[in-house]
């Protein structure tokens, strides 16, 4: 008795990030691949040329369920959980962005993918553009949706706004303040970002901060953001070093979070950037308005080279 109650209370825990509304379409596989020192949780769907999906802070690679449905009509879609989220594993460091971008490469070195198109939201933007730095000739097209990127452009400027004072919250003080409360602190992001806050669902808030609430994952959350200033160290040295990004980009910003601000970052990092606004939404895309994302996304993507 006393076995079967500790394996109905495990599911219980686990039912919010099982929920059906964050399915990956029939035919997505599951794979922990290990990669760089992390093990990263993906879902592999569809066939054709390879897109991987890059989420970012108070999300998992959960968010992408209806870019990946249209997207792996004609696309092979690959997407990770990034190391410290969702259901990949929290290593005690390497959550600068260049770590990161290794474990990318170690996730697209373990499915025989050579090159794939990238498309990133937030955090997942400053992994993606230090992959697309690191590795130009693994990045067909790069996709970059409604976050700055450390070190790129207006960054220093972008720091002074209020809004953002998350970018300096963590250490130990700050985990006991948010441990029991992570949904509480989720809300704020959530609400604050938001066009129309109720757009994000009760059902996605009680699924990711229930991700969230697992053991160390809002330190491993924490952690993202204490990396930024190493991160912009990086950015630095690329851009002095290599120039900018020659693959063709695409600069999303929701129409009352970054907007053209996003194509503005850019382009101090890229020389053939195409500017673009998700209408009727704030900076959680996939939530406020999906269908217009997807649009964006899949028109670029379509686009000749």
């Amino acid at each position: 008795m006393r076995l079967l109650g500790l394996v109905f209370t495990l599911l219980l825990a686990a039912g919010p990030a099982l929920a059906g509304a964050f399915d990956f379409p029939s035919g997505f596989t599951v794979r922990e691949i290990a990669a760089n020192g992390a093990t990263i949780h993906v879902r592999v769907g569809g066939k054709g040329p390879p897109v991987v999906l890059l989420h970012g802070y108070g999300e998992t690679g959960d968010m992408w369920v209806p870019m990946a449905e249209d997207l792996a009509r004609d696309h092979t879609v690959i997407v990770p959980d990034l190391r410290g989220m969702g259901l990949s594993t929290r290593p005690a460091g390497g959550y600068d962005k260049k770590t990161q971008a290794g474990d990318v490469a170690g996730v697209m070195d373990a499915l025989k993918v050579a090159r794939a198109d990238v498309v990133a939201h937030d955090i997942g933007n400053m992994v993606a553009f230090s992959f697309a730095a690191q590795n130009p000739a693994r990045v067909t097209r790069l996709v970059l949706i409604d976050a700055p990127v450390p070190g790129v452009g207006p960054w220093e400027e972008i720091l002074k706004n209020p809004l953002l004072w998350h970018f300096r919250f963590g250490g130990p003080d700050m985990e006991r303040l948010v441990a029991g409360r992570e949904r509480i602190y989720l809300d704020r992001f959530w609400n604050e970002f938001s066009a129309t806050p109720a757009k994000f669902t009760e059902e996605a808030r009680v699924h990711y901060a229930a991700l969230y609430a697992r053991p160390g994952a809002m330190h491993a959350g924490f952690a993202q953001f204490a990396a930024f200033d190493q991160d912009a160290i990086d950015n630095r040295a690329y851009l002095s070093g290599g120039g900018k990004l020659a693959m063709p980009v695409l600069a999303l910003g929701g129409e009352k979070s970054f907007g053209l601000t996003m194509a503005a970052v850019m382009r101090a990092a890229a020389a053939n950037v195409t500017e673009g606004v998700v209408p009727d939404s704030g900076h959680w895309i996939m939530e406020e308005n999906p269908a217009a994302t997807v649009k964006l996304v899949r028109a670029f993507l379509e686009k000749p080279i």
